[in-house]
């Protein structure tokens, strides 16, 4: 017996070359109870890319007065919309369903070869997790798909983060690819499309059109962030396949936090004054979600809708993200497909 297979052989170790295609969103509460919430509120405000001002002047404010106090109304707010059936998250269970779809589609083509699962920047299951699950199932390769359609620091940046952090800890690391912005994936693009159009079968278009993204601080768009420039194409692209008047598609901005100037128009302040213009019929869409999330479920259909109907609007439309949509799924198997070039 030689000296490596006396004291270094590894027999259990796993059947190398498989392939792991991880998709990421951003996470959820494991449940709505104060305590269960205010950890997740603690790593999502706690991540320096989301609110990068100094650990010694952001986490007193934190941990000291707004942890005291946010969790109660999140937790409320997530009851709201919660998935009683699951106990979870609508998030969680559309991501998961995401995940089987397109598990699904890849195994059509690679059988096992690839290996496709989820994961949370934020709660669980934990990036971290997936990727050394991934590991041990063999996977010498990694494709990590971040569903953000447009790149920002503080959503596909700080996910990319945590799996390279994740790499950090093992001995054995994989080769590891990432997939960037994809507002402008031409059948991404047509599914999102074809999701206004259906809303409007059979009826008379909205005047106005909200595209409405999470909103970002200001002053990231000087220091090189190009989520600004990436929603206003995604407007751009979907009002010229929709072939809609330019000033029926209104881009704005959701979900401020802080005291500091964000991204304008705010979406709730521009859905009030739509309607106290005169504007009565509207729809919105949230072309930033791969899912629909509290910020959808609760925050659009609660506050921003009672903000236009309390100014005088008549009709609210609410079109859904794409989830787990047919047409969706298969887009992003499409630019997962693209991503596995030389791979598979």
């Amino acid at each position: 017996m030689t000296f490596t297979e006396s004291r270094y052989s590894t027999p259990a170790a796993p059947r190398p070359g498989r392939i792991g295609v991880l998709i990421g969103n951003l996470g959820t509460p494991d449940s709505t109870d104060y305590w269960t919430v205010r950890r997740y509120l603690s790593e999502f405000l706690s991540d320096k890319r989301v609110i990068d001002y100094s650990a010694w002047r952001w986490q007193p404010v934190l941990q000291l007065f707004i942890l005291s106090t946010r969790p109660q109304a999140t937790g409320a707010n997530y009851r709201l919309i919660w998935n009683e059936e699951r106990d979870e998250s609508p998030l969680l269970t559309i991501t998961r369903d995401q995940a089987d779809a397109i598990r699904a589609a890849l195994a059509a083509d690679y059988g096992d070869r690839v290996h496709v699962d989820f994961c949370m920047r934020y709660g669980n299951p934990s990036t971290a997790s997936k990727v050394q699950e991934m590991v041990a199932a063999g996977c010498d390769r990694i494709l990590f798909f971040p569903l953000y359609p447009q790149y920002s620091s503080a959503t596909t940046a700080t996910a990319n983060d945590a799996v390279f952090r994740a790499l950090m800890q093992g001995k054995n690391q994989p080769t590891l690819r990432t997939v960037g912005a994809y507002y402008d994936d031409p059948a991404w693009l047509d599914a999102l499309t074809s999701s206004v159009t259906e809303a409007f079968a059979g009826r008379e278009p909205p005047e106005r059109l909200i595209c409405s993204y999470h909103g970002l601080p200001e002053r990231f768009l000087p220091e090189g962030d190009p989520y600004y420039h990436h929603c206003l194409e995604t407007t751009r692209l979907l009002r010229e396949r929709l072939g809609w008047a330019e000033e029926t598609l209104v881009s704005t901005f959701q979900s401020q936090f802080g005291r500091e100037v964000w991204i304008k128009p705010y979406t709730v302040k521009e859905v009030a004054r739509l309607a106290r213009e005169g504007i009565t019929r509207i729809g919105i869409i949230a072309p930033a979600f791969a899912a629909d999330c509290i910020e959808t479920l609760e925050e659009i259909q609660g506050e921003i809708q009672d903000a236009f109907m309390e100014a005088g609007g008549q009709e609210f439309t609410y079109i859904p993200c794409l989830n787990e949509r047919a047409d969706h799924v298969a887009a992003l198997t499409g630019i997962i497909r693209a991503n596995l070039g030389g791979w598979v």
